[in-house]
């Protein structure tokens, strides 16, 4: 449960700029459906068989309809003038709240189903491991760089063990489809990830490269191999490094200091 949720916050922002810097939005979605997933521990109608078809259905909505920064204005990203591709924030907000509301419901409440099965603190004792054993899982893989397509092959496995031989075709159907959306996008070869961020980088003109962090426009690279177009400020800090060219070429004659 703990890693699905730390996977959801890290990649919807990724993917939506809007839940880049605000990323308590995804945790109170979270919040919102493990709570309800928890009260529901002894409902009649259990939600856990749908939690893949749920998650898998949050990836494709985002997939299918992501938010970036097409153009990047002079003022605050989110106060300048800015054009924000995908469908308008007041539809998908509510939506990707939604849906991540109903996954981590859908999850909590299988988890609420294997609580009551133990005493009280033993309970409390599996939940605390649970969640530390999530975090480091999802933090390991962060660190090393794994794409997203290693946290859907992770969770897609955990949920296909924990539905057992009982597996119905609609959720294999979903599992599979979640994998094969993320490894989609982990193919893409303008994308990399760093610990904290989807970086990708691409040609916009000749010479000229675009580098975007999470869907910010970050830099633009370009060649100074010609001179005559580039700023000489750009060469300062190279024209101060001791024994490069430019500072000390091969037959100047330079005096010790002291």
């Amino acid at each position: 449960m703990l890693f699905v949720e730390l996977a959801l916050i890290r990649w919807l922002g990724s993917n939506v700029v809007y839940l880049s810097y605000f990323t308590n939005f995804v945790l109170l979605g979270s919040f919102l459906g493990i709570g309800a997933g928890f009260l529901r521990g002894k409902a009649k109608r259990d939600l856990f068989p749908w939690a893949a078809v749920a998650l898998a259905s949050l990836v494709v909505f985002v997939l299918l309809f992501p938010v970036q920064i097409d153009r990047s204005g002079s003022q605050l990203i989110y106060f300048g003038g800015v054009a924000p591709s995908g469908l308008p924030m007041y539809v998908t907000l509510p939506i990707v709240f939604a849906l991540v509301a109903v996954v981590m419901a859908a999850i909590a409440q299988g988890v609420a189903r294997t609580f009551v099965l133990f005493e009280p603190l033993e309970a409390y004792r599996l939940d605390i491991l649970g969640s530390l054993t999530g975090i480091a899982a999802f933090s390991l893989l962060s660190f090393l760089g794994a794409p997203p397509v290693a946290w859907g092959v992770i969770a897609a496995a955990l949920l296909a063990v924990l539905y057992g031989p009982s597996i119905r075709v609609l959720q294999a159907v979903a599992l599979a489809g979640l994998v094969a959306v993320l490894l989609h996008e982990t193919l893409n070869p303008t994308f990399s990830w760093s610990p904290y961020y989807k970086i990708s980088v691409f040609t916009v003109a000749p010479g000229v490269q675009s580098l975007n962090v999470n869907g910010i426009p970050h830099q633009m690279i370009e060649s100074t191999a010609d001179r005559k177009k580039t700023e000489p400020v750009y060469f300062m800090p190279y024209q101060r490094v001791r024994g490069n060219p430019l500072r000390d070429p091969p037959n100047a004659v330079r005096i010790a200091d002291g």
